[in-house]
């Protein structure tokens, strides 16, 4: 749950962003830039976190009246040396953060976190991550918290997806990106997975509001809404310009999460009673358009 310091928004000072060419990073940046709210974007060719000079260059650029805000990671995690290098970048960080104390800091996690539920879950829900991915995750919220006595919010997104989606993931980027080429969308088993997607401009949104009330505490990033993959892919294939055919295929390994991840959004309507999430409808109409707009 998110406790804001401020009991109204306040364009921050300048927000500091580690990750700032990723998808996240670049759609939180565009978020705070049109506000006007002054964004140092600082990427691996600005500060190497990986790199030994990492910690100094870090404490040089950042000001004790800053909002840090920290996205940079090696993700989707896949085997125990990325797992490591995310644990190297956080440590760089952390050590840079007990050089100089801003006065906000926000991080990026993921709802991998949590163990899997036959329920919503919820910012109190069991963090007990099941994948290396999400060990990363949690690792890293716990190294923050032990290293800064600036206040602290993490948020946890679930999938996201939107336009400028570098990853080409399974799910509604991919399946845009198929449909567009004229090629068939190949499911897992039949796509009966049901998962809760959201749209990356709601993502930079809540992060912006977050960095706005000064907020601390946790907060999900999920609108409390499950679609399978295969509804995805039928109304992605039903937006194509061409036909474009859906079709199953042999499933490898276990269904993740037991084929149904809900969650229960009640703590960003407590937090932010004016803020709707976009409909998942929504969100792949105007994903498909900036996709057009950007190849026009």
């Amino acid at each position: 749950m998110l406790k804001h310091l401020q009991h109204e928004f306040v364009k921050p000072a300048r927000v500091v962003i580690l990750g700032a060419r990723g998808f996240v990073g670049a759609a939180a940046a565009q978020w705070l830039v049109a506000r006007n709210i002054p964004v140092l974007a600082i990427g691996r060719d600005e500060v190497d976190l990986m790199a030994d000079d990492a910690v100094a260059k870090l404490a040089t650029l950042l000001r004790p009246e800053d909002s840090l805000l920290v996205i940079a990671a090696r993700a989707p995690v896949k085997n125990g040396d990325m797992l490591l290098d995310n644990i190297r970048v956080m440590n760089n960080v952390c050590k840079a953060l007990a050089k100089v104390t801003p006065a906000h800091v926000v991080y990026v996690s993921s709802d991998a976190v949590y163990a899997d539920s036959d329920g919503p879950l919820s910012e109190t829900s069991s963090a007990e991550p099941s994948s290396m991915h999400g060990a990363m995750h949690l690792a890293r919220e716990v190294m923050l918290k032990a290293s800064t006595s600036a206040p602290l919010a993490v948020v946890r997104p679930s999938l996201l997806y939107g336009a400028a989606d570098p990853h080409n993931g399974y799910g509604p980027n991919r399946f845009r990106r198929l449909a567009a080429a004229g090629e068939d969308i190949v499911l897992f088993g039949e796509g009966e997975e049901r998962r809760d997607h959201v749209f990356i401009d709601d993502v930079a949104e809540l992060i912006g509001r977050v960095l706005g009330r000064r907020s601390t505490g946790t907060l999900n990033i999920a609108t409390g809404e499950v679609q399978s993959f295969r509804w995805i892919a039928e109304r992605v294939a039903g937006m194509a310009p061409r036909p474009v055919t859906v079709r199953g295929s042999p499933r490898v390994g276990l269904m993740p999460h037991n084929g149904y991840r809900p969650f229960d959004p009640a703590a960003t309507k407590a937090a932010f009673p004016d803020f709707s999430y976009t409909k998942l409808v929504d969100g792949l109409v105007r994903a498909a358009a900036a996709d057009k707009a950007k190849s026009a």
